[in-house]
């Protein structure tokens, strides 16, 4: 999101890590699907809540090798796709 956000604005991005924040700010997200967005606000609040020690145990319970492997298979499509707009 910063790569794309750097490359495409005249200005820094912020010090954010809000994955949602970076898209909106960068205008990637108006060119996402609903999907990807959907998949943005998942990712955005698994990084934002993994920051928070009480939250820790909680969250990983949600987080099964299926889950997992999904959502790292997910991040590599979002990913390419980023790329592919730069």
């Amino acid at each position: 999101m910063k790569a794309y956000w750097c490359a495409t604005q005249s200005q820094d991005p912020p010090y954010t890590h809000s994955h949602t924040r970076l898209a909106n700010g960068s205008g990637l997200y108006e060119q996402m699907d609903d999907d990807q967005r959907d998949f943005l606000d998942l990712i955005t609040n698994y990084n934002i809540e993994a920051r928070y020690p009480e939250d820790k145990e909680e969250l990983s319970r949600t987080l099964t090798d299926e889950f997992c492997r999904q959502m790292i298979d997910e991040t590599k499509q979002l990913q390419q796709w980023i790329k592919d707009k730069l």
